[in-house]
């Protein structure tokens, strides 16, 4: 029997593989979460943030978009956003911009309407410590009543837009170069009527993919909340539901509604793609044998139709399901120098520390005793 030994410390770590999920129960995070917002960082892992039920912004890490640890906060009480005293941050956004972490957020107090806005954070790091860099513009200032929820995105010429908005209309805007201020001169533009709330845009196949929430997101078993979706080959619009009808009239096409289980899904997260390229959305919602303990996070994942609208399986949250694929469950090629009598001597996390039990990834070189080396990259959990 051949023995894999170690290089260093500093070349190699971790080659252990617990073996990934086959399936997933809802919900994936069993904690009230509202509004979730996810990044894939360059470290292999998935970062989530959301509405502070957890004071000052919560984040969580997962390598699998289904095992889920909390890392603390975005912001502390010193600092926290300043603007709009005695309001609480809702429904943040994760970019990465220019190589930093951006965060656009909303700050109200609930009925303010005119009094609310939309602030930038920055951090170098996904997990933080953000800086706040202050509002964008307030309500009353950018003349659109319920300023919230917002969402960026950047297009191919490299212009930076951000859109936000509530029952009271959607709207866009461009910001500046870097994305913390809105652009000189610009002017906003209304892109759907009255109907959501919650805006995320995905491009796909030629087209932009609008998704909002209808209804009431935080009454409990009679939320109404729902996910919708129009489209349009034009960032700006006109979106437009399966009959050619405009957006800004309120016509989308139905996503997901509730279950017998979930009631009041909505608010979606970035769709984001497991290694074999099926794509997942995050949303919250109520559990129906919980519903006190506040909107969890749900995972689901998203397929698309002959016409190539997105389709939810049976328009409802799934209870079980079968989880999405990283690394060698998803088929992906990996340098193969191992051979059944070989043997990994021992295992190391990404921090060079030594485990006495397998389950982490990470990066490994592997030596064989005939001297063939193998470089493997997996998704690292430590």
């Amino acid at each position: 029997m051949k023995l894999i030994t170690a290089l260093s410390l500093s070349v190699l770590f971790s080659a252990c593989n617990a073996g990934a999920q086959s399936q997933y129960t809802n919900p994936v995070i069993d904690e009230s979460l509202p509004d979730p917002t996810v990044i894939k960082a360059p470290d292999g892992y998935f970062y989530l943030y959301a509405t502070e039920n957890i004071a000052n912004v919560p984040i969580y890490r997962s390598s699998d978009l289904v095992s889920w640890r909390f890392m603390g906060t975005a912001f502390t009480d010193k600092t926290r956003p300043q603007m709009v005293p005695g309001g609480r941050v809702w429904a943040p956004d994760i970019n990465l911009i220019d190589g930093k972490y951006v965060m656009y957020y909303s700050k109200s107090t609930w009925g303010g309407e005119w009094e609310c806005g939309i602030g930038v954070a920055t951090a170098p790091r996904p997990q933080g410590p953000f800086t706040d860099v202050g509002k964008l513009f307030i309500s009353s200032e950018i003349g659109v009543q319920n300023s919230i929820d917002p969402f960026y995105i950047e297009e191919e010429d490299g212009s930076k837009w951000l859109f936000w908005g509530s029952f009271r209309g959607i709207y866009a805007i461009e910001l500046s170069s870097d994305g913390l201020s809105v652009k000189p001169g610009a002017e906003k533009v209304q892109v759907a009527g009255t109907l959501t709330e919650g805006t995320y845009i995905y491009k796909h196949d030629g087209y932009y993919y609008f998704f909002g929430s209808a209804g009431t997101c935080c009454e409990g078993l009679n939320s109404t909340y729902r996910v919708m979706v129009a489209r349009s080959e034009n960032l700006l619009g006109p979106y437009v539901n399966k009959m050619g009808r405009p957006a800004l009239e309120n016509n989308f096409e139905l996503l997901m509604q509730k279950s017998n289980k979930v009631v009041g899904p909505g608010h979606n997260s970035e769709i984001v793609q497991d290694d074999a390229g099926q794509y997942w959305m995050l949303y919250h919602g109520f559990d129906a044998a919980d519903p006190d303990g506040g909107r969890k996070v749900y995972l689901d994942r998203i397929t698309w139709d002959k016409n190539g609208w997105p389709q939810i399986r049976n328009r409802i949250p799934s209870a079980t399901a079968e989880a999405p694929l990283f690394g060698e469950a998803a088929g992906v090629a990996l340098p193969k120098m191992m051979k059944g009598d070989d043997q990994v001597e021992a295992c190391y996390n990404l921090k060079g520390q030594r485990l006495n039990q397998k389950g982490a990834y990470g990066v490994v070189i592997e030596r064989s005793g005939d001297g063939a080396v193998a470089k493997r990259v997996l998704n690292s959990r430590d």
